[in-house]
Parts: C-alpha cells; structure tokens; sequence
C-alpha cells in the first residue's frame, strides 16, 4: 500500500468510526440494515428535527456508511456494508493481537510455580 493509498484509507476509517461515535447514527444504520427508508421514516423515532436528522444523514453519508437517492418526491436511504466491513476487519486484526496476548499470559501463569507464602 503506497502512502497517498494508507492516507486514505486510514481517512475513510477515521472517518467511519467518527460516524459511528454517535448513537443516533448507529440507530440510523440499525433501521437501515433492515432495509431501504425515506428520510422522513428515519427521523421518526427521533425527538429531534428533520434538520438535526439531515445532518446525522450528512455524516453518514461522508463516511460511505449510506448512500442517498430521490425516489418521485422521497429521498431514500441505503445502506453500503463495505466500510462498515473494513473497520470490522480493523477492528478484528486488533481483536486476533489481544488474544494471543492473553493466551500468552494465560501460559505463563498455568506454567508458573504457585507463589509460597511467607509468615
């Protein structure tokens, strides 16, 4: 991977898991992962405004976490699952490290002489 290549993607991801620092957004993105929804039935279950909602969806969408299109008078909303994969996959390197560590920890202390105490 070419640095202007690391630089970006280390952007989209920067950017993907800024989007899913908010719990509105996550919820957004749990509505959709059932299926396509017009901006309007995303903002339902919100007690915030259509605009609040708007600028959730504008996030979303400079993350790549969804993409928007107009459907006759209704803008409608998808999810895209690929960044959400790659930070998965960022996510699970990480997840793999931490386990061998402590499996690790886990060996040395199973082969480890138990500790005598001192009276």
């Amino acid at each position: 991977m070419t640095g202007a290549t690391h630089a970006s993607a280390t952007r989209e991801l920067d950017r993907v898991f800024a989007a899913l620092a908010d719990p509105t957004r996550r919820a957004i993105l749990a509505r959709l992962a059932r299926g396509d929804a017009s901006v309007g039935d995303l903002a339902k279950p919100f007690d915030i405004s259509l605009p609040a909602v708007s600028r959730h969806l504008n996030v979303l969408e400079r993350a790549r976490l969804i993409e928007r299109r107009i459907d006759a008078q209704w803008r409608v909303c998808r999810l895209r699952a690929r960044p959400l994969r790659k930070a998965a996959n960022w996510i699970d390197h990480y997840r793999r490290f931490w386990e061998a560590q402590l499996d690790s920890l886990a060996e040395l202390l199973e082969a480890s002489p138990p500790e005598r105490r001192k009276q």
